[in-house]
């Protein structure tokens, strides 16, 4: 494999954490009373939710974890933090483009940590792996930090899914001889459509027991859900 391909470009990389911060400080804004967070509370949690996919991707990988190896990382999360926070009340008027950019970043994440692992031998299933724990694993830190219940291991919209998904066609098409970089776009692309899909539909997984449907994905309450006909 070329060397190149275990490159990840700079500016993808720091669009990603970018937009990883602004949705920390989103949630972070949200808490009130006793929970409610001053600005360095928020400049944490955009700096988890930011640069944690990419940390717990290379801790996995073995290799020295990207996000600590330029000033970049760090001031892009905070800054993208504090702003989140500042124009909060401009962003959550701007609802669906959120969920949208939120659909993205866990593509993005997605297939950086399965393009990673791919281009340093690992096999499908393992690597696949690796891609979701990039996707997710900021929402967890960020849920652990605040102590509250993780979030993709209750009924919500598909998140942890999509990712799965999206990883999984990267790794094929990969297999299949296709670019690295050419699968990698793809797959991004099919995690996004799925997670905006799950959103809008009101799409989820069956719950352990199908008493009631508790949404948890905070998101689905701002978007008109499409109901079949006939419920």
């Amino acid at each position: 494999m070329d060397e190149p391909t275990l490159v990840i470009p700079l500016w993808a990389d720091l669009t990603a954490v970018g937009l990883g911060g602004v949705q920390g400080a989103l949630f972070a804004s949200g808490f009130r009373g006793e929970r409610r967070l001053d600005l360095l509370g928020v400049a944490i949690i955009g700096i988890v939710m930011g640069m944690g996919g990419g940390l717990i991707r290379d801790l996995l990988l073995n290799v020295t974890p990207t996000t600590l190896q330029s000033d970049w990382y760090l001031v892009t999360a905070a800054g993208a933090a504090l702003i989140g926070m500042l124009l909060a009340g401009v962003f959550r008027r701007l609802n669906g483009i959120i969920v949208g950019l939120d659909a993205l970043v866990i593509g993005l994440f997605g297939a950086f940590g399965t393009s990673k692992a791919l281009a340093l031998g690992l096999p499908i299933a393992p690597a696949i792996f690796v891609g979701v724990c990039s996707a997710v694993g900021g929402g967890i830190l960020r849920d652990m930090i605040m102590g509250l219940p993780v979030a993709i291991m209750h009924v919500g919209s598909l998140y942890a899914v999509a990712a799965a998904a999206g990883c999984l066609v990267l790794a094929i098409l990969h297999g299949a001889e296709i670019d690295l970089v050419t699968a990698a776009a793809i797959g991004i692309v099919v995690t996004t459509v799925i997670r905006l899909l799950a959103v809008i539909f009101d799409i989820s997984l069956p719950e352990q027991r199908a008493l009631y449907r508790r949404k948890v994905a905070v998101e689905t309450t701002a978007i008109p859900i499409v109901k079949p006909h006939g419920d």
